[in-house]
């Protein structure tokens, strides 16, 4: 692999000779712009590294969790332990939840208590405007824990003034109520949004209550735009089975507050702060007898700028800050600190030729550092068709967990190193007149140190260890058929493999439950504007276990006043668990009406 990819890098240097008229596609005023596995925003058709992008402002009666996204990626694996994303753990390429990172607007949200948390997003699926995924080690750009990849959930600010109103009901108890509300000014825009989703749950002591609420405001001055956003949410839930065979309970809030101002054109700061709860009940109908209350708190600071520099070459720099705490009556009281500076480069050359040149210099609490450096590059072979390869190093930090957790099941390590890893992939991508999209990516991580929970026996309690090498190899493909009348089709499949060198005689908890296949066809359409389709067929098959598929589909009114709206997901009643143990769901029906009020819908048709 590491031929292959040194291969890749010495035919794109050739090419970088040679004066071929191929050039990459002009933009179009409609082309994807995506801000994330770049330092600047980028055509989606220039990016070196593959990037899927997910538009939740486009038919949004048709999904009713940021999960229904990010399932139709079969490069990410979410575990999870109920539905409407019930403490979904976000895996990439095989990474362990802790090696994936999760941004919103560019911000950590990751928990540094643990990675069960990374998807406990504070803020409404309303008031997403859009889901970017960058596959593969992403640490130049955004520091520990983008192992296998990063997730970003982006805002936008609003166009226009628009209420939504929304409410439905489904099996099992579950109902939900969303609001969205929207003003565009000249100088102040604002967001407002918020939801609730009860379930008295399909089966005992799987129930839950999840509710969130937004602000965000665009205030426009003499420096530039200044975005301020306030995010809160609440979820209890039953959770049996969650960690081990118990009858437990468990209760998550959050409170998220940012603000980023523009100063000038090309420089911008960013401050954060995330506040994060658990409370944990081992037996949901006696307390007593075990329970965990923790508190993660951390603070985050970015200074960011860019030069246009001749030849066409753009320089991004900048230093980031971050602090972190945890105060727990398991866990105990524990503060670290970490700051990084970085600086990349990219360069275009006959507007067929792309390459980046990145590093990042990372310090921690204590002077333990880790470096980050990043070469990607794509080629314009003939019009239409490109190829790409990148080589990329990564790291993360343990979490509280790993370090200072203890129960009768499971037991930290205060001795544990950071993980690092190197990744190496490569692939062509074809984009035939924007009708059909394909690209495959072929990749080899390599890490070091992972952190992982090994056993000796099935009666021994998990014991955090650090395994000293641990290798992924897979194969991504993707296409993208973009038909008549407002329709898209995709087929995607992700193959894995794993080799890891862990002690004789001890069994591993995390690494091998990873999808060796997964595979997605999805759909979705306009009829007439009148009635809108969404359907979804995922196939998974995990390591040394049976295949299974589930099959969603969903159908909504996609304009209009009042939009009503049916969503089936498990349309086949198929009985799995992504998790040992955790048996999800089977067929669910959720049903409801949607009051919009906008300039657009009180137009007579």
């Amino acid at each position: 692999m590491i031929r292959s990819i040194v291969f890749l890098l010495l035919t794109c240097s050739v090419f970088a000779q040679q004066q071929s008229p191929a050039q990459a596609p002009a933009p179009t005023p409609t082309e994807i712009v995506v801000v994330t596995g770049s330092f600047e925003p980028v055509p989606l058709s220039e990016a070196n590294r593959v990037v899927v992008s997910f538009d939740t402002a486009e038919q949004p009666l048709l999904y009713n969790s940021f999960v229904d996204y990010l399932l139709t990626d079969p490069s990410i694996d979410l575990q999870q332990r109920g539905p409407d994303g019930t403490q979904a753990d976000l895996s990439i390429r095989g990474a362990t939840f802790e090696q994936s990172l999760v941004l919103l607007n560019g911000f950590r949200v990751n928990d540094a208590q643990t990675g069960h948390h990374d998807l406990d997003l504070p803020v409404p699926l309303e008031a997403i405007s859009r889901i970017e995924v960058l596959h593969g080690a992403g640490s130049t750009l955004y520091g520990a824990d983008a192992a296998g990849g990063t997730v970003n959930f982006l805002t936008v600010r609003p166009r226009h003034m628009e209420l939504r109103l929304r409410a439905g009901a489904g099996n099992d108890g579950f109902n939900q109520q969303r609001i969205a509300a929207a003003y565009s000014g000249a100088r102040v825009s604002e967001q407002l949004s918020a939801s609730r989703d009860f379930s008295t749950g399909f089966a005992p002591d799987r129930d839950f209550r999840s509710s969130s609420l937004a602000s965000e405001t665009w205030i426009q001055t003499a420096l530039g735009t200044t975005d301020v956003l306030v995010a809160g949410s609440d979820r209890p839930f039953g959770a049996a089975g969650f960690y081990g065979d118990f009858p437990s309970w468990e209760r998550t809030k959050a409170w998220f507050a940012s603000l980023r101002q523009e100063l000038g054109r090309s420089t911008s700061a960013q401050f954060g702060y995330r506040r994060h709860s658990d409370e944990f009940i081992l037996f949901r109908d006696d307390p007593s007898i075990y329970e965990n209350n923790h508190v993660s708190q951390s603070w985050q600071g970015a200074l960011r700028s860019s030069s246009r520099l001749p030849h066409d070459v753009s320089l991004a720099y900048g230093a980031d800050t971050d602090n972190d705490l945890i105060d727990s009556n398991n866990l105990g009281y524990h503060v670290r600190n970490r700051g990084a500076v970085y600086a990349n480069a990219d360069l275009q050359q006959l507007r067929r030729i792309f390459l980046s040149l990145g590093a990042r210099e990372e310090i921690f609490s204590g002077g333990n550092a880790q470096f980050a450096p990043t070469v990607a590059a794509g080629v314009w072979v003939r019009e239409g068709l490109k190829v790409r390869g990148s080589v990329s190093r990564s790291f993360r930090l343990p979490t509280y967990t790993d370090l200072y957790y203890s129960d009768p099941a499971n037991i930290g390590n205060p001795n544990l190193k950071p993980e690092s890893a190197w990744e190496f992939e490569g692939g062509p991508e074809w984009n035939a007149t924007g009708r059909l999209v394909a690209q495959m990516t072929v990749f080899h991580r390599r890490e070091h140190n992972d952190i992982d929970y090994v056993r000796s026996a099935p009666t021994a309690p998990w014991q955090a260890e650090n395994i000293a090498n641990v290798q992924f190899t897979g194969i991504e493909g993707r296409t993208l058929f973009r038909l008549p009348h407002a329709q898209e089709a995709g087929l995607a499949y992700t193959w894995l493999h794993a080799n890891q060198q862990v002690a004789e005689g001890l069994t591993s908890k995390y690494v091998f439950n990873y999808p060796s296949h997964a595979g997605t066809f999805t759909w979705q359409g306009v009829w007439k504007d009148w009635v809108s389709f969404r359907t979804r067929v995922g196939v998974t098959q995990r390591v040394n276990q049976g295949a299974y598929a589930v099959w969603d589909v969903a159908g909504s009114r996609p304009r209009g006043l009042v939009r009503p709206y049916v969503q089936l997901t498990n349309l086949g009643n198929t009985r799995y668990a992504d998790i040992p143990g955790v048996v999800l769901p089977g067929r669910m029906v959720i049903g409801g009406l949607e009051l919009v009020i906008s300039r657009e819908s009180l137009r007579r048709p």
